[in-house]
Order: structure tokens, then sequence, then C-alpha cells
């Protein structure tokens, strides 16, 4: 029962945060706090087994909290899961292990229908561990000639909704 580990509406977020907003469809039968609080577990530190090692550290300062839930307006069934997740709980520098701990296992998970990340807030003190590329940002701008706009490099897997010729 995720919920009453991971399912944290009395939670303030903090400045230093990552903040998610997903698009949650529960099984049904799922209660949407209990959806909420798995998003926020198996993107975090949540597991379906006792680990020894959980004794070693606290979970309260890595795990990923949902801390609020809301109603999608016209949409049956369907949540808006907001979940903080602390910056201790990831590498520095790295989008890879940010964006493969957030959205990496979480969206096969049984007690979800559907699940969508919809929102990302990445907090100032974890973008400034962020190297960027080696000859500077304006270089691979003139580059790909793309200006105004973030870059973000990703691979396209046509599992995840594309079909192969797109």
């Amino acid at each position: 029962d995720y919920k009453l580990t991971y399912y944290t509406p009395d939670y303030v977020t903090k400045d230093t945060d990552i903040l998610a907003a997903f698009r949650v469809s529960p099984q049904p039968g799922v209660p949407p706090e209990e959806a909420g609080a798995a998003v926020a577990a198996e993107s975090s530190t949540g597991t379906w087994t006792t680990v020894w090692t959980d004794g070693l550290t606290s979970l309260d300062r890595y795990k990923g909290r949902c801390y609020h839930l809301e109603p999608v307006a016209g949409e049956e069934n369907q949540y808006i899961a907001y979940v903080a997740y602390p910056l201790d709980l990831f590498e520095e520098g790295s989008v890879t292990n940010m964006f493969t701990s957030i959205v990496g296992n979480v969206f096969g998970f049984k007690a979800l229908r559907a699940l969508r990340l919809e929102d990302l807030r990445i907090p100032t003190a974890y973008i400034k561990t962020f190297q960027g590329p080696p000859h500077g940002i304006q270089v691979e701008r003139d580059k790909l000639n793309k200006y105004g706009r973030p870059l973000l490099g990703c691979t396209i897997k046509p599992k995840l909704g594309l079909s192969a010729k797109n």
C-alpha cells in the first residue's frame, strides 16, 4: 500500500524540489491517492520487496511524494498527480539520470490504466549543476539553426505511441 508512505497531502514543497505533474488514470478499483502514491514510489524509492539496505538510510530523505491530486475537468477517472522529488535523489548534472528516474519505469505500472507527464519544474539549484555543451550554447544553436527554445535530444521509440513511419 504505497498510499501510507508516498501520499503526503500535508507536504510543503521546497524551492529545491523537482516538481512533476502527471495525468493519471487509475485502473478500476484503484483509488486516485493510491495511483498518485504509486507514481511517486515507482519513480523514486519504491520497491515491491523488502531490501536489506532500507535500514541504512532514511527513506524520507530520498522518496518522491505525491502531495496533491486534482480531478481533470471534463474527464472521468483522470487526475493530475503532483509529485515532489528531493534533489538528493538525483545525480548532479545528469539529465539522463533525472529523466530515467522520473519517467523511466513508471509508465508500465499495473495500478495505472494510463499515465502522462504533463509538466516538470526543475529548480535553479539543479540546473546550475549542468555544464552545458563544451563550445557553448550559441555554437549549438547556430549549428541547428534553432533559437529561443530549449534543445532536448532523445531516442524516439515507436512502442510509445509513434508508428514506425513517424
